[in-house]
């Protein structure tokens, strides 16, 4: 079933959007209230957790007025827009999904989002997400499920679920959501929707809520690469907040001029074999055949080290898990068990309470192979194989000017499908979490449907090559019409 049989709300490209409100041709209060409208009637996804009615309005009344005055207006005027909630927001409610975030109020905001606001795009809603980031299918929300827009049975990926599902049924023009092993990729493939993760370092982390910092990356979902080209251009860059931010490129991530004659296209071969969905790999080879077509010159690559990549994340990615929630204690802020009587006991009961089962899993999996006698055998071993896979991946990319595959090994699961067999679960993002743990960029482009459910196509290049995927997902988004 399509997307289109929900009453999907449409939207203009972000461009020509702030370039109406620019002109006056429509006021940003009225693209505003379009949003708040489509967000009222798409309850039924349980996509958004928190709507910002007032404070977007009272933007886009700012917005307005600006441009009567014939004062200059961002590159982003007037453009709604919906944020993950682990995201930051000043004055406004910040749950992370979790329990014990419920009712945190920050007292500052994360960087990309003052960055989009000072070219005035407008947040106007706070979206789901498995709790802390942690899951690939937003069951893990402490405050309900999100459905799949194009089949309500169905997870919409994870962890930024709602993100994902928001701009797939028109709720926003665009979201901003997190990638640490494939959370916007993931999503955005299960969705039908354009997931851009950004090379490592280039969008800033501040003020974002952490789960695995050398993994953690901000990136757009949008209807198409252009609309996250632009958002790109827009976030990116150093922060004096983010001592891991790299320079962007001088020039705007928006030039998208790509010739596919003579491009060199690299299958990934770990990526195409067991335990992909024969009709999502079929749908990948048309997209391959398609390029090849059109000039580019197509070969099969292998990464040897990605058959351990899975296990290489679920590693390292808990261990950092483990340290980045050893904050929520239940006194510092957050939740706080009242009754307690003792500190340990504001620790064990606010934690108890405060993280739900796949959090307890991460931390005591994290805490494990960070233990005394495990270190060795399980996190150094773990950052061995990290740093082979980065040499593999470099190796790759003197032979091809880009990697593809799907971006996963199959369409959208059903909603409790995974919830108790975890290794399952995590196996959904067995094509996503390489990326991430070498910290190159990739974008995941829609391209097909099977048994009307989309079907994702992932591509990747080497770090700061962003505009290269930008500018290759614009060609495959053309090839598919």
């Amino acid at each position: 079933m399509s997307v289109k049989d929900f009453n999907k709300i449409y939207w203009k490209s972000i461009a020509e959007l702030a370039s109406d409100v620019q002109a006056g041709k429509i006021s940003a209060v009225d693209l505003v209230n379009k949003s708040l409208n489509a967000i009222e009637n798409a309850k039924e996804y349980g996509a958004i957790l928190f709507v910002a009615k007032d404070d977007a309005l009272r933007r886009a009344k700012k917005i307005d007025a600006l441009v009567a005055k014939g004062e200059k207006v961002g590159k982003l005027a007037g453009v709604p827009f919906i944020l993950k909630d682990n995201f930051l927001t000043r004055d406004v409610e910040t749950t992370a999904a979790s329990n014990i975030l419920k009712g945190f109020i920050p007292p500052y905001q994360s960087t990309a989002v003052t960055k989009l606001e000072a070219e005035g795009a407008i947040m106007v809603a706070k979206a789901n997400l498995d709790s802390f980031a942690h899951g690939s299918s937003t069951e893990n929300s402490d405050f309900g499920v999100t459905k799949n827009p194009h089949d309500k049975e169905r997870v919409p990926g994870g962890s930024s679920g709602g993100p994902a599902a928001a701009v797939a049924l028109g709720l926003a023009p665009f979201s901003l959501g997190t990638d640490t092993g494939g959370s916007i990729r993931l999503p955005a493939s299960y969705t039908g929707t354009v997931g851009l993760k950004p090379t490592y370092g280039l969008v800033s982390r501040f003020g974002v809520v952490a789960m695995a910092s050398s993994t953690d990356v901000i990136g757009p979902i949008t209807e198409t690469v252009e609309d996250s080209a632009l958002i790109l251009d827009v976030m990116s860059g150093r922060d004096e907040h983010d001592s891991t931010t790299i320079e962007r490129s001088p020039d705007s991530y928006t030039d998208l001029k790509l010739g596919l004659k003579g491009l060199k296209v690299g299958v990934i071969k770990q990526h195409m074999g067991e335990g992909l969905d024969p009709l999502v790999k079929k749908s990948i080879n048309k997209t391959v055949d398609r390029l090849r077509v059109s000039g580019a010159i197509v070969k099969e690559i292998s990464i040897p080290s990605l058959d351990l990549s899975l296990a290489c994340y679920y590693i390292i990615q808990p261990a950092e898990v483990s340290s980045n929630l050893g904050r929520y204690d239940g006194v510092r802020f957050g939740y706080s068990e009242q009754k307690a009587k003792t500190v340990d006991d504001v620790y064990d009961l606010s934690r108890s309470y405060g993280f739900n089962s796949e959090n307890k899993r991460r931390i005591m999996v994290g805490t494990y192979v960070l233990s005394s006698g495990y270190y060795d055998a399980y996190y150094k071993k773990a950052q061995t194989v990290r740093t082979l896979l980065i040499n593999q991946f470099n190796e790759a990319f003197k032979e091809v000017d880009v990697l593809v595959g799907p971006t996963a090994p199959s369409v959208a699961f059903k909603i409790g499908e995974n919830v108790k067999d975890p290794l399952k679960m995590y196996l959904s993002d067995i094509m996503t979490v390489g990326v991430n743990l070498v910290g190159v960029p990739a974008i995941s482009v829609p391209v097909d449907e099977v048994k009307g459910l989309p079907v994702g196509f992932q591509i990747i290049a080497p770090q700061k090559a962003d505009r290269l995927v930008l500018a290759l997902g614009t060609k495959i988004e053309a090839l598919r019409q």
